[in-house]
């Protein structure tokens, strides 16, 4: 049964009594499209139905949704990766593919802790003063919690993810999984233990892998704020001491950007080539503060331009340094403890890191020690989860070998049964496989999955073995040792990226072989965004290929990275970060600012983050919908590296909505008027049509084109294409063109041209839903249910329109002759509007006799509103305007005294912009610059073209 355009079918029941009272209203009214109005009542609805779920068919787009760290809430970046998933996810099932999208949430190990340890601070207390217990009783709390409010934002941006598949990686499944992997690994000797010097956060306790670490360039003295110091540290300075040799006056001055360490010094080194210090070769120098004797080493890594060109050798302390120990066999002592505290460091031990170094130059100085404290340009070393400055300790972890499993990934891409979108980051995958140093695995975190490696101990052995449990490991340990064992479990927890290494598989049940796993394993394809293509997608290669010998995926899609409109990444410092609810519901600029007053940031930082909140939201954000939000995203070239989000951008794709939505609600009512609503309910959109007009053809013509662009843009992941292609043909080519071309005939009546010309509208029309419907899910919708049109069910469970390859050539032909029309209408307008006409019908003629402008007369006429008659007319008894429209002699009536009016209007209007350009040229003419350098030529040229537009502006004076 039909309702009428803007009420629901009968079928949608979910939409409260409030909203169809505004749905009513709005009917009548008919003032625009209110996004939420219409954007809550139907992803239930499609949800309860199940047409998220697989339906069966032979061909089967299996996806994964990269899981949102259950730290927060979903932010810019996270909506453009589900609007990429979700339109293809869409299209894919129109076009009768076995879709499965699985979602789920990642916990996040480091970032979570971080977060509910914040969270303690703000009530005056620490993990460690509540205990491991009661600390990780806090996190499964805040997992809840957010867990809830991520699954809404999920749901509300229109992902049709299968919520019965959904996981969360520390669920009980998941723990099983990735115990069996590690099992696994470790039986093939992929995993081991050794002592390494790592990138530890004092502030976390924990160490963070390479790709974990930033690196701030500082270019001289800086001051950074740091978490655990109650004032900001300075950095970028270079302190030179020296070191005297043992038994003599002589000295050799050092340089270093870390003197805290130096009581962790165990050599001096120089490079071999710089002649400088070969008078110190085989000399030893006695340590001012320890008193050991500390050799010279000569090794080609130190810089000779670095300071002075001698460097002191911390090896616990530096990954540089500790390269060198082991190739000099020197010793390592640590000086700097788990929380950043100097240890083995007399009187300075107990001293934080950097506060200590005050002290100590204060110290070298009184002993004559201390040469030079200089500006150095230098990076820092940042852990991107704490904002802690990281400190290099050696400390026994666990591994896992990566040199063999990275060849097999590389190979996999060389081959191409791995393909990487777009192309170009296939050579950071080979340059950074090529490169991969073994991962380490472990953190000495609370939350997180504890390694399954258990220490058993003997009285005659003893040995680290893998296993499900204590009792198992118990069982392992008899092959290693008799008699007596007691066994420890390794406390630290398992490194985030290894977890979420494995989802691929781990989603449908392995290490089991399930239906699941055998039927939708390896995913179709991976989508997420460039910046973690090493963090998680070439471990999922690597974990794949190893644990299940096939690769995970096919296919790679990387999207681009979101910036703001001054194209500056997201940041909470800068002010720029915003929420895809503050689009779709819009936020005052009071609002956004007081959400940065309630942060964490310093007062500095709420300033500055203030400010620029405010140049780029003046106004605050309106409210855009969310269609309008995906439709964005989506309009970027999602393949570019980094992607401007302008809201201007999705306030211009509202005001697109509202176009479609004036064309169906004119079409509706013409429906109405024709009285020809009960016969479309029951008309077949497949049948064929026979169009009556050129015009009723070329819009046809035009669809046809459009969905061969649209589909090739979906499938090729150019989503900018498609969604140009879109906007082009609904906004240009269907509404400001063939719906404006068939008014007049509408308004005539009821008659066979008329009906044809509707008849034509609603078949634009339904495709064009169709094909704007996996980019607008919820706006489409409420349109297609709202024409009085036969069909079953939602418009996802429709067909995704095809191209009609057979009608390819004639469409070409006559789309190129509307063309043509086009530039003359567009030019006839153009005319008017200099003139001042551009309201009002005027006659026209054209001197040459054309065939093609006599088929299309009707057509220049309505668009271009004008009366078209062909021959030359009298000038001499009549008032025209003679003007040349694409290449034909045209004459535009004037009209007694108004067109007198208009002629001075015109003229005027011309002498304004002749004005403008020659007072741009005597200005340029006049500057100093231009006279001592500009081109003989070129002033000859500009000469000439001041006295051609003065003469000019003296002839239309003359006219007036």
């Amino acid at each position: 049964m039909y309702c009428g355009f803007y009420h629901l079918q009968p079928t949608l029941k979910k939409i409260n009594v409030n909203t169809i009272r505004l749905l009513e209203n709005f009917r009548v009214t008919h003032n625009g499209y209110k996004p939420n109005l219409y954007e809550d009542g139907y992803y239930s609805q499609w949800n309860e139905k199940g047409l998220f779920k697989p339906h069966r068919n032979d061909q089967i787009y299996s996806v994964l949704l990269p899981p949102p760290n259950v730290t927060g809430t979903l932010h810019l970046g996270h909506a453009l990766t589900i609007s990429v998933q979700d339109t293809i996810a869409r299209w894919k099932r129109m076009c009768q593919n076995e879709v499965i999208w699985t979602p789920g949430v990642d916990h996040a190990g480091i970032a979570t802790q971080v977060a509910v340890e914040k969270s303690l601070m703000k009530q005056g207390i620490s993990r460690f003063d509540v205990g491991k217990t009661k600390f990780l009783e806090e996190v499964w709390k805040w997992k809840s919690d957010k867990s809830i409010i991520i699954s809404e934002q999920i749901k509300k941006l229109g992902a049709s993810v299968d919520w019965e598949r959904e996981f969360f990686t520390m669920d009980e499944k998941h723990v099983n999984a990735v115990t069996c992997a590690l099992i696994h690994l470790f039986k093939k000797d992929l995993i081991y233990r050794e002592e390494s010097l790592i990138n530890w956060s004092p502030h976390l306790r924990s160490v963070v892998s390479d790709i974990e670490v930033d690196y701030v360039d500082v270019d001289g003295p800086t001051a950074l704020s740091l978490p655990s110091y109650s004032e900001p540290i300075t950095f970028g300075k270079l302190v030179d001491f020296s070191y005297r040799v043992v038994g003599s006056d002589k000295e050799i001055v050092v340089s270093t950007t870390r003197i805290e360490t130096m009581f962790g010094d165990v050599a001096i080194a120089v490079n071999p080539n710089d002649n400088r210090y070969k008078p110190f070769w085989g000399c030893k120098f006695s340590h001012p503060f320890i008193g050991s004797e500390i050799p010279l080493v000569l090794d080609s890594r130190v810089d000779p331009s670095f300071g002075t060109g001698a460097v002191k050798i911390t090896p616990a302390h530096d990954p540089t340094d500790f390269q060198i120990s082991k190739s000099h066999n020197l010793p390592k002592r640590s000086v700097i403890n788990e929380e950043g505290v100097l240890q083995n460091c007399g009187k300075f031990s107990g001293m934080k890191r950097f506060e200590a170094r005050e002290s100590i130059c204060n110290e070298l100085a009184s002993l004559g020690l201390l040469k030079l404290i200089r500006p150095h340009k230098m990076k820092i070393p940042i852990c991107s989860r704490s904002g802690d400055v990281l400190e290099y300790l050696i400390k026994p972890q666990w591994f896992i070998k990566c040199k063999e499993m990275a060849k097999k990934a590389i190979l996999a891409v060389e081959e191409k049964k791995l393909i990487i979108t777009p192309e170009n980051y296939q050579a950071n995958w080979f340059h950074w496989l090529e490169n991969i140093q073994d991962w380490c695995i472990s953190r000495q975190l609370w939350w997180g999955h504890q390694l399954p490696f258990y220490y058993c101990e003997g009285n005659d052995n003893n040995v680290w073995v893998a296993a499900q449990s204590e009792e198992e490991a118990l069982e392992k340990s008899k092959c290693y040792i008799s008699g007596p064992v007691t066994i420890n479990r390794d406390p630290d927890v398992l490194d985030t990226w290894f977890s979420s290494g494995i989802l691929p598989f781990a989603c449908f049940g392995w290490p089991e072989k399930t239906k699941e796993f055998k039927k939708y394993y390896p995913l179709s394809t991976l989508i997420t965004g460039n910046d973690i293509l090493f963090f998680w997608v070439a471990r999922m290669v690597m974990l794949g290929l190893e644990l299940t010998n096939e690769l995970p995926f096919k296919e790679v899609f990387l999207h681009g990275i979101i910036c703001d409109s001054l194209g500056r990444k997201m940041s909470k410092s800068l002010g720029n970060v915003i929420a895809p609810e503050d689009v779709i519901n819009g936020k005052s600029l009071e609002e956004l600012q007081s959400r940065i007053e309630n942060s964490v940031l310093s007062s500095e930082e709420k300033q500055k983050a203030k400010g620029s909140l405010k140049n780029l939201y003046p106004e605050g954000i309106p409210e855009c919908g969310i269609d309008a939000l995906r439709f964005t995203l989506l309009s970027n070239n999602v393949k570019s590296h980094y992607i401007n989000f302008d809201i201007k951008q999705c306030i211009v794709n509202k005001h697109f909505c509202n176009k479609m939505w004036q064309a169906c609600y004119f079409a509706d009512l013409w429906l109405k008027k024709l009285s020809l609503s009960s016969e479309f309910l029951t008309l077949d959109l497949c049948d064929i049509h026979q169009p009556c007009t050129l015009m009723e053809n070329w819009i046809l013509a035009k669809l046809n084109f459009l969905i061969h662009v649209v589909n090739k843009g979906i499938e090729n992941g150019d989503f900018h294409l498609a969604t140009s292609s879109l906007r082009n043909f609904i906004h240009l080519e269907l509404c400001d063109i063939y719906i404006e071309y068939v008014k007049p005939t509408l308004q005539n009546g009821l008659s066979a041209e008329s009906k044809s010309a509707m008849q034509t509208l609603v078949y634009a029309l339904v495709p064009s839903l169709k094909c704007l419907s996996p980019f607008m899910p919820f706006f489409t919708e409420h349109l297609y249910q709202s024409l009085p049109i036969k069909r079953n069910g939602f418009i996802m469970e429709t067909s995704y329109p095809t191209f009609n390859k057979n009608l390819q050539k004639p469409h070409e032909e006559l789309i190129e002759r509307v063309s043509s029309i086009l530039l003359v209408i567009n030019e006839i307008r153009r005319i008017k509007h200099r003139i001042g006409i551009n309201h009002r019908q005027v006659s026209v003629r054209i001197a040459e006799h054309s065939t093609e402008l006599q088929n299309f007369k009707d057509v220049i006429e309505i668009l271009a509103k004008c009366k078209i008659n062909f021959g030359k007319p009298n000038i001499e008894t009549e008032s025209w305007i003679k003007e040349f429209v694409v290449g034909y002699t045209t004459y535009f009536h004037q009209d007694g005294y108004k067109s007198k009016v208009i002629e001075t209007s015109m003229l005027s209007n011309r002498k304004n912009k002749l004005q403008m350009q020659l007072d741009k040229l005597l200005e340029m003419s006049k500057s100093e610059g231009y006279q001592k350098n500009a081109p003989l030529k070129v002033k000859k040229s500009h000469g000439d073209k001041i006295l051609s537009l003065k003469k000019e502006i003296e002839k239309l004076d003359l006219k007036k």
